[in-house]
Order: C-alpha cells, then structure tokens, then sequence
C-alpha cells in the first residue's frame, strides 16, 4: 500500500513538471529566448564603403586619376579599428589595410576624431587629397598632400602630409593608438606597402579622408 502511494506521488509530481514546462515555453518570453541567435533575422545595414569606392570611382575618373589604387580613410570610428584602405576602385578589391592616426586638436584625449582646416588646429581634415611629392622630411619619407576640397584647402600650408612612425600598431586593438598633429600617420610596415603603389604612378592618386 505504501509502494503504491509512492508510485502515485511520483507520478503525480512528474505530471506537474512537464505541465509547468508547457506553460513556459508557450509563454512569449519562451519564445523570444528560445530562438538560436543565428536564427534571429539581421537587417542589412547600408554599406557606406560601397557608396564611396563607387564615388571616387566617378571622381578619378573625371579627373585622370589612377583609377586601379586609391587611399580611403574612414575616420568614424576610434583610432584603435582598421581605417585606413588601399582599394582598386575598378575591381573593388581591398589591397591594403591598416590602422592610421588622426589629429589630436591640442588635446590629449581625442579618441575619436575631431576636424578642421584651420592652420594650427592639429586636427585631421575631411575631403579629397592629391598623393603629391615625395620628400624626406621630420618623419622620414613623406608624401604631400595637395587638398581638394573647401574643407581641407590648406592642406599644404598645415604641412598635412602622408607619413608613417612606429607609435602606430600594425594591428587593431581596443585601447587608442597615438595622435598625429593632423597628418594621416601609418605603420611603417604599411607605409611601405602603399608607397609600392605610389611611387610606380604616373598618373595623380587620390586620398579621401571621410567621416
């Protein structure tokens, strides 16, 4: 008698707990939790970098320059993130990579860009550069930069110049890299790399430094 009052106990508990369990996972937190986050439908951002190739595309091309290498600089996000880009603006395809500096603006903790064009303002400037001459200067080999646009029309006269200095990783990283007085400042390992393409060039090459 008592075995046959266990056995009913028992049973009668498991029913409760599979009953509880229904209730759950009909319940619209159940549903929410129980989906694998692989599943869960993503909206497609828009892909800004696509809508800038394709621009600069059209912008080289009106003006003669070399439409197989470009310099991108996407300075949205911190300087810790890959911002820098050599593309082929014909076949879309990414050649070069890599972290680069931005201005620090007279202030020590700039982990996001700040922009201007005015002379002594140490901040990056937004807009379309001309890659110009090639020189040896304060930080080794150098490349002026001829600005383009309203925004970075002084480019010259602010000596914002293409650069590399081993303060800048070659790789990303969470913690910001260090400030550059303006200029686009690489990794030397980099800097090499862009210079192949640069110094084989006999048509203008186009730096855009965008936000």
């Amino acid at each position: 008698m008592n075995q046959r009052f266990a056995t009913r106990i028992l049973l009668y508990v498991a029913m409760l707990a599979m009953a509880s369990y229904l209730v759950y996972m009909l319940s619209p937190k159940a549903k929410q939790t129980s989906i694998p986050p692989t599943h869960i439908p993503v909206q497609v951002s828009y892909d800004k970098t696509s809508s800038i190739i394709n621009e600069a595309l059209t912008y080289c091309d009106s003006l003669g320059f070399r439409t197989d290498f470009a310099v991108l600089i996407d300075l949205a996000s911190h300087s810790g993130n890959i911002r820098l880009f050599g593309f082929n603006l014909d076949t879309k395809e990414t050649l070069i990579k890599g972290l680069v500096a931005h201005g620090h603006c007279k202030s020590t903790d700039n982990r996001y860009a700040q922009f201007s064009n005015a002379i002594s303002s140490n901040c990056s400037s937004l807009g379309r550069y001309k890659i110009g001459q090639k020189y040896e200067g304060k930080f080794g080999t150098s490349y002026k930069l001829n600005g383009l646009d309203s925004t970075n029309s002084n480019a010259l006269n602010r000596y914002i110049v293409l650069h590399s200095h081993a303060c800048v990783p070659l790789k990303s990283q969470d913690d910001d890299i260090c400030l550059s007085e303006g200029c686009p400042t690489v990794n030397p390992a980099i800097f090499a790399e862009l210079s192949a393409y640069m110094d084989q060039s006999d048509q203008p090459i186009l730096l855009w430094i965008y936000n």
